[in-house]
């Protein structure tokens, strides 16, 4: 088994007054060559907006973009016509594929939203731009892992191009599972919404992460009340 923590406190951070934004991975202004992404995964970004700011029109392409908001809301327009709200409890995914123009923004005018926005490199290239969006049933995720994103097509989870699968869970203090990992040769990133958890001996805080690769399962054992996201991604690319 391989091992890879980030700390919260070790992110690259950007404060632009409206967006102030935690980067788990090389992003924007923030560079670091070891940590440049974890197999598919390419950028965790934690995102405070502000009330009624957000992203402007930009492009992107050859992505898979996965938005989960943490409180408040999101609004996303994009140049296919879409125009949704994302609330708490939705999870967003948009493949950019051979190119998408869209925005994002604080679906309110008086109070701040916090989402993160995660990045998988694709499966396919070059595909129909697409996007979907769902809301979950938080009972769900009461003490057990609620699947929410995967590579087939189901009622239940999300569709993404990638060998990858999406999970939310949130655990009473003394609660454990055991995660066994989805495909071969994947590995899963291990992220602390909140409260605290022991992952393979090492306890891990709010925002805190754990990238465990070489391995067939994890157990992760919540010591307060906590929150988390596992995502199990390919560690090879094509």
């Amino acid at each position: 088994m391989k091992r890879t923590i980030h700390r919260a406190n070790t992110r690259g951070h950007a404060n632009h007054g409206w967006l102030v934004s935690s980067h788990t991975f090389s992003f924007a202004g923030y560079y670091n060559p070891e940590r440049i992404h974890f197999g598919a995964l390419r950028v965790l970004n934690d995102d405070h907006v502000a009330a009624g700011m957000g992203f402007g029109s930009h492009p992107h392409d050859n992505m898979e973009i996965i938005s989960i908001p943490l409180e408040g809301a999101l609004e996303h327009k994009d140049n296919t016509g879409r125009h949704k709200i994302i609330n708490s409890n939705d999870v967003q995914i948009m493949s950019a594929g051979r190119g998408i123009v869209h925005s994002e923004y604080n679906a309110s005018k008086t109070d701040p939203v916090k989402f993160l926005q995660i990045w998988v490199f694709p499966k396919v290239r070059d595909i129909q731009p697409r996007y979907d969006q769902k809301t979950f049933d938080p009972s769900q995720r009461e003490n057990q892992l609620q699947k929410v994103v995967a590579p087939t097509e189901s009622e239940n989870t999300l569709f993404i191009n990638q060998d990858a699968w999406f999970s939310l869970g949130k655990f009473d203090a003394g609660k454990a599972t055991n995660y066994t990992m989805q495909h071969p040769g994947n590995g899963a990133y291990i992220f602390v919404l909140n409260g605290k958890v022991e992952v393979d001996g090492e306890v891990l805080e709010a925002r805190d992460a754990i990238g465990i690769e070489d391995a067939t399962s994890i157990d992760i054992k919540a010591l307060e009340n906590a929150e988390y996201l596992v995502m199990d991604v390919p560690m090879h690319l094509n």
